[in-house]
């Protein structure tokens, strides 16, 4: 990979809400780097998505009008909706695509990437069946070494990113000088990586932040206060925890950005996909009548499923998960999985627990 203020070119595959900002954040990070250094080879970021009008729209208007209408992209950004085309000579290869699509288009791509291509996942799930995460399936699919995959999470809600607010996020590899140079390549004026090299807890964090929120998206719509959904997020980071924790994961990953942080915004904002999926059916609607007025992916959904099955593989009590599984896959109301989780043993309160 070459380095920051290199001329490297970032391909972001994948063009609904987050990817299309994303791709937008590294466009003004490498503007930002030739504002320092006006002799600074300008970094070239290309977005791909599968619908050509959303990539045409792009050129033309510098807006995603699907995803982000009213928003200005960086007019530097191009869009294209031949994925050759967006990894012909890419340094990195940014995925941001549903997590239970993503071994399909990896097969697809991977003749596409460059040898020494760095993989980079904005992806928050679990895939069914397999129980892995994204960064597990990139290297299983691609064969890549660890200091070729990359992942970026945190407290990260694609609309305020999109108004250029002040956010934060972690880019977590295992190899420390590509984390660094990923976390050069994103540094945008208003968007401040940092680096970990906690992978699994980083990918853990953010794929069960989906599932709590979730449940604490049914009892906002319910009608229950801050206190229960205060309970439901303190009590979801100990089973991210732990989770985490039995994976392999460092405990203190999971109080920082990729955590607790990410864990809050999704399960406290509006513009989060998961809470407001699970503030309709605490409302009263039927799942299939959610997914039907639900344009993207609330990843959640479906990983709860991944993520409880895991969890038993490892003999880990996630029982706010279990609770959204039973609700999502098996026709349990909400009023009944609150009286099921209520109705838990009483425990001492420590870690672990």
């Amino acid at each position: 990979m070459r380095a920051p203020g290199s001329g490297a070119r970032i391909a972001v595959l994948g063009s609904g809400s987050w990817g299309t900002v994303f791709a937008n954040v590294v466009a003004d990070a490498a503007d930002h780097v030739r504002a320092q250094d006006p002799a600074a080879p300008a970094a070239e970021v290309v977005l791909w998505g599968r619908r050509a009008e959303v990539a045409d729209a792009v050129n033309r208007t510098s807006e995603n009008p699907d995803y982000l209408p009213g928003i200005a992209l960086n007019p530097r950004l191009t869009a294209t909706a031949d994925a050759a085309e967006a990894l012909a000579g890419a340094d990195v290869a940014v995925l941001a695509v549903p997590t239970q699509s993503l071994r399909e288009n990896l097969a697809r791509w991977r003749g596409h990437l460059r040898e020494d291509a760095v993989v980079v996942s904005l992806m928050k799930g679990v895939e069914l069946g397999t129980h892995l995460t994204a960064s597990q399936i990139i290297a299983e699919v691609l064969e890549l070494p660890a200091e070729r995959i990359a992942v970026v999470s945190g407290p990260n809600l694609a609309r305020e990113i999109a108004e250029r607010q002040p956010a934060t996020a972690v880019v977590a590899c295992p190899h420390e000088e590509t984390a660094v140079r990923l976390q050069a390549l994103f540094k945008a004026p208003y968007f401040r990586p940092y680096t970990s090299a906690d992978l699994v807890g980083v990918e853990i964090g953010g794929a069960m932040k989906n599932v709590i929120a979730l449940a604490v998206g049914v009892a906002e719509g319910m009608g229950f206060g801050d206190n229960t959904k205060a309970s439901l997020i303190t009590r979801g980071l100990a089973e991210t925890t732990r989770l985490a924790v039995a994976l392999g994961a460092d405990e203190h990953t999971l109080s920082g950005l990729a955590g607790m942080g990410d864990l809050v915004a999704t399960c406290s904002s509006p513009l989060s996909r998961n809470r407001t999926f699970g503030e309709k059916l605490g409302k009263g609607k039927t799942l299939e009548q959610v997914i039907a007025e639900t344009r993207q992916t609330a990843e959640g959904v479906k990983s709860s499923e991944s993520v409880l099955q895991l969890g038993w593989a490892r003999g880990v009590d996630l029982p706010i998960t279990e609770a959204v599984v039973k609700m999502m896959h098996h026709d349990l109301s909400p009023a009944e999985a609150l009286v099921a989780f209520m109705a838990r043993s009483a425990k001492p309160e420590r870690y672990g627990v």
